[in-house]
């Protein structure tokens, strides 16, 4: 029986919320109709903030998209700690650490190895008061007006600052990751803003929880190969680990 277009709306965002992605052209096929009615209905879905169209499909939204950096640092906190952990042992003694918007990097802060003498630069008020709380790093602020929801300085100001440091490691914060889409932000000035800051770092790390894999946000940062290495957690599915290998990332599980 031929499904009507709403219907055809509720299965395919119920499938978007089970499995985190869907392909036009096996829509289209189950379905019984062209890959052009698939592509309307996700145009559809996109503007109604159900998913990100990318090429051939669609993926999820990530979760996150309306809370701020306070309320994402109780979420998922034991998983970020083990992302912490693993974050760590790429920090050398004597380093310049840039520590991106994120909640997970709330939890690299408390993680970095004590008394290293480590230079910490970031963009976020609250990552900043974690590192001075601290009392064995210098910290370095960039400045200009927050974003309430980023949590961070993402403007002209922190662009510019952004352009003056090199930083030896960057931990990059990211909404969304999928093989495809790669690294992906919620706002335009922060995904500019983080990739200003991985062109200037040696090296750039990026840790991902579980229920951001396989989403995207509406603003591409760089693709997965671009990262010096993924840090995932230890329970992330091996058809998701494959994808993002495949894509040319450096992935690396971290400890149970």
């Amino acid at each position: 029986m031929t499904m009507l277009p709403g219907e055809r709306l509720d299965l395919i965002s119920s499938r978007l919320q089970d499995s985190g992605k869907v392909i036009a052209a096996d829509l289209a096929r189950e379905l019984g109709v062209s890959e052009d009615t698939i592509r309307r209905d996700l145009r559809d879905l996109s503007a109604r903030g159900v998913c990100e169209r990318v090429y051939g499909g669609a993926l999820r939204l990530p979760a996150s998209a309306a809370t701020t950096l306070s309320e994402r640092a109780w979420q998922s906190v034991e998983a970020k700690a083990a992302l912490a952990r693993e974050a760590v042992k790429w920090v050398d003694e004597g380093a310049c650490v840039f520590l991106d918007a994120a909640s997970t990097n709330l939890a690299i802060a408390d993680a970095l190895p004590r008394d290293f003498g480590l230079t910490c630069i970031t963009n976020a008020p609250q990552i900043a008061s974690a590192l001075t709380l601290r009392g064995d790093c210098d910290v370095v602020v960039l400045g200009g007006l927050v974003n309430r929801t980023v949590g961070a300085a993402i403007g002209a100001e922190a662009m510019q600052a952004a352009r003056n440091v090199r930083p030896d490691i960057c931990f990059l914060g990211a909404c969304g990751a999928d093989a495809q889409a790669g690294i992906t932000a919620f706002h335009a000035e922060d995904a500019s803003f983080k990739r200003a800051i991985s062109e200037v770092s040696a090296i750039t790390i990026a840790p991902v929880t579980t229920e951001k894999i396989m989403t995207a946000a509406p603003f591409r940062v760089m693709g997965l190969a671009d990262c010096t290495a993924v840090l995932v957690e230890a329970d992330t599915p091996e058809n998701a680990v494959a994808a993002f290998r495949k894509a040319g990332a450096d992935v690396r599980r971290c400890a149970q």
